[in-house]
């Protein structure tokens, strides 16, 4: 049975953050237990009744989380309700020929909800048309972008996958996508669906790697990238990850396509 890679990973991160609070929730526990020799001095301070604790905030939330604000305004009374989500990674739709910054104005572009889709607003008290819009309100560091090629087609009445050319350049920038800021990223990691369907295949990796000690006299180039499949690994040159951008045409022989990509943001005035 296939096993998805965007699966896995929300899978992976979600366990790493229960791993890491019972190992907080252990830690407390044993310093509440410990003898009253050992506790520092001064006064202690109870929750209020009701009152609940801050959730932790793990390295995993530090590197991955960003907040989402789901924006509506009904059409009728203008009425604007937002509520924040958090995220560890992006779902973008993906279209023929296009690049993730557009697939990221079409993720932010406001939306219009009618007809079956209206929302109950409770000012109108009654289901109106309303318009939505997502934009990124603070951009992690690490952020995950999941290119959505798996699509249920009625004609076929199975899911196929998209082998849709989408470009995702070295250096991403979200001036259109965020809040009252710009932010610059830089691709290090991408994860390669290989094969023409969604319900078989294989997976590769490919990471962007620095050079350090015994590497600079081995590369010559600043940077280069490493070639995972399975046990195999080669070194590649930085203008091969362009050849996992997709196909141009519907039927190709090309079947090895980006579908994870993991970008890492860039402080102010430093360049990848």
């Amino acid at each position: 049975m296939h096993q998805d890679a965007h699966e896995f990973l929300n899978y992976l991160l979600n366990e790493l953050v229960d791993i890491l609070e019972k190992e907080s929730q252990a830690a407390k526990s044993d310093h509440e237990t410990s003898p009253p020799e050992k506790i520092a001095n001064g006064p202690k301070i109870a929750l209020a009744n009701g009152a609940q604790k801050e959730p932790l905030v793990t390295w995993v939330h530090k590197n991955f989380q960003g907040i989402l604000p789901n924006e509506t305004r009904c059409v009728r009374c203008e009425t604007v309700t937002a509520r924040d989500e958090t995220f560890f990674d992006l779902s973008l739709d993906i279209e023929q020929n296009s690049s993730i910054t557009s697939c990221l104005k079409n993720f932010s572009s406001t939306e219009t909800l009618n007809a079956e889709d209206k929302l109950f607003c409770d000012k109108c008290c009654s289901l109106q048309e309303a318009q939505k819009r997502m934009k990124i309100k603070k951009p992690p560091h690490i952020l995950v972008i999941h290119l959505k090629r798996c699509k249920y087609t009625e004609q076929l009445g199975r899911y196929k996958k998209l082998s849709y050319r989408v470009v995702f350049p070295l250096v991403l920038k979200l001036s259109n996508t965020v809040e009252d800021a710009d932010a610059e990223y830089s691709l290090f990691s991408v994860v390669v669906h290989v094969g023409s369907g969604p319900n078989h295949g294989h997976y590769v990796s490919l990471v962007k790697s620095h050079n350090h000690g015994h590497y600079v006299s081995l590369v010559k180039s600043h940077n280069h990238w490493l070639f995972f499949d399975d046990e195999n690994v080669e070194m590649i040159d930085e203008s091969a990850v362009q050849t996992f951008f997709g196909s141009a045409q519907e039927y190709s022989s090309n079947t090895d396509h980006g579908y994870i990509l993991f970008y890492e943001r860039l402080a102010a005035g430093s360049t990848s």
